[in-house]
């Protein structure tokens, strides 16, 4: 899938989607907690393991 295509389906501005994909969770854009959700939505990935990648305390 590409930035464009996953921007289109959780409506995350694809320079966002973009700089999550290089730069991981140690670049200087971090997503949001909203944003990491909806992206585990649209790539069909359980939300506590895409949260502690992205090194974010999974809700109790």
């Amino acid at each position: 899938m590409t930035a464009q295509a996953l921007a289109e389906r959780t409506g995350i501005r694809t320079p966002r989607i973009r700089a999550f994909v290089e730069d991981g969770a140690g670049g200087p854009v971090h997503p949001t907690e909203q944003e990491l959700a909806e992206l585990a939505e649209a790539l069909g990935l359980p939300l506590p393991e895409v949260l502690q990648a992205a090194q974010v305390p999974a809700p109790a």
